[in-house]
């Protein structure tokens, strides 16, 4: 009973040490693993005990093409893991980067206090006079203040790809918008005209929805809308339809704003606004630099994004070790006469548990590469549109980053190292004599 015990004991203290090891690993800097692997390179070429693990090695690839259909189960397990795992990851960087693109350090949105994004905002018509006359706000030429009072309103319009109900993002803008937004620039047709019906449309709205080509007629509200332009941003703008605040607000009853934007005098421009908003009692509103709000909305949904990839991936990655374990203890089987006499003449227990160790990890590296290629080139690019924190869909890009491939490839490599581990312990502990006889 004792003895059982202290089996049961070791084999709780390997799992733990093995798990901590993997949290260990996929922590791992780029330089981390470069230490790691000059240091086992260094002991492979200068120890006895090392040249011997890269001859056992040799024999077992060697014997790879014999082998290669069961081989290809842990490649391709692989590859399915490190494709998904980037792919999902690929998402939440892409949606993050496009949001935190979107703003600058000199301009601000000013909400309601205590608003945490638009759709939650209410600015009241009579404190936008007041926003407009204090300390800090750039001014044109002809010394009008940079500011639009908005209102962002979502409608339904039809996904280019399906036909389905999708939302979108209406936003009502003052005239002073494009001078506030420089980077927004109109790639086709005209500016709408103020107290007009008319529209200007994002380049990824324009890609993800029917019927906003310039010159086409949307109906919102019962009534009808022209586009009559396309602007291009490369951020979360290019997700909206811009047109005139007054003549939405009209049409959809509203009586008040939900945001102002404004171009400070840079970085001591907006603390002097901040300071003067501060100190007026009429207006109990919050003020940030539009790069932090937009920062602060990527941050959940990107962080949501992630840690799902992630779940995901772990969960396939269990799959893909027992893959591994299975194929790795099978090949061990097949190969117990070969590793028993490899035994026989001299080589140790340490040598052949390396030499099935750096099998298992050259297939799990071939696994991960040809993943990470795939999720490259499938996904890289690949545009798509997510619901965001004001409930219409924002068009953004998949992101593969050299950053996200180190993250796959060093997945796979553990999925390599647990499901090699104890088919090489299993090879390394077999009786010679057993071996020899049964093999």
């Amino acid at each position: 009973m004792r003895a059982v015990n202290r089996q049961r004991l070791w084999n709780l203290l390997t799992v733990v040490l093995l798990v901590a090891g993997l949290a260990a690993w996929i922590v791992l800097p780029w330089w981390g693993l470069l230490v790691l692997a000059v240091a086992l390179a260094t002991w492979l070429v200068l120890t006895r005990s090392g040249r011997l693990s890269l001859a056992a090695t040799r024999i077992g690839i060697s014997s790879l093409p014999q082998r290669w259909g069961a081989c290809s189960v842990i490649i391709v397990g692989i590859a399915g893991v490190v494709g998904v795992l980037v792919a999902m990851l690929a998402m939440g960087e892409g949606f993050k980067a496009t949001l935190q693109a979107t703003g600058s350090d000199d301009t601000a949105i000013i909400l309601r206090g205590g608003s945490q994004a638009e759709t939650n905002s209410v600015i009241l018509r009579d404190q936008v006079p007041l926003v407009s006359s204090l300390p800090g706000i750039a001014r044109d030429a002809d010394g009008k203040p940079l500011l639009t009072a908005e209102l962002s309103q979502v409608v339904a319009l039809k996904a280019r790809s399906d036909g389905s109900d999708s939302n979108a993002q209406l936003r009502g803008v003052g005239e002073e918008a494009w001078q506030v937004r420089p980077g927004v620039r109109l790639v086709e047709g005209r500016r709408f005209q103020p107290g007009l019906q008319e529209l200007v449309v994002g380049q990824g709205a324009q890609s993800q929805f029917r019927g906003l080509e310039v010159g086409n007629t949307l109906e919102f509200a019962n009534q009808q809308w022209t586009v009559v332009g396309k602007f291009a941003s490369g951020d979360a703008y290019d997700s909206e339809l811009w047109g005139d605040a007054q003549t939405i607000a009209s049409t959809y009853r509203r009586n008040a704003y939900q945001s102002i934007t404004v171009r400070t005098e840079g970085a001591d421009g907006f603390q002097r606004l901040k300071a003067a908003m501060d100190a007026d009692p009429r207006l109990k509103l919050d003020v940030e630099t539009t790069r932090s709000y937009y920062r602060k909305q990527s941050g959940q949904l990107s962080t949501l994004i992630s840690v799902l990839g992630t779940v995901i991936g772990a969960i396939m990655a269990v799959g893909a070790v027992f893959g591994a374990l299975n194929t790795m203890y099978a090949a061990v089987a097949g190969r117990a006469r070969e590793i028993a006499t490899m035994r026989a003449i001299g080589f140790r227990s340490l040598p052949v548990v390396l030499a099935v160790m750096l099998e298992t990890m050259l297939l799990a590296l071939l696994g991960g590469v040809l993943g990470g290629l795939i999720a490259w080139a499938i996904f890289n690019g690949y545009t798509v549109s997510t619901l965001g924190n004001n409930f219409s869909q924002v068009v953004f890009q998949f992101k593969v980053s050299p950053q996200l491939l180190w993250t796959g490839l060093k997945w796979a490599l553990g999925i390599g190292l647990v499901g090699g581990l104890f088919p090489a312990l299993r090879a390394a502990s077999l009786p010679v004599t057993v071996a020899l006889r049964d093999g």
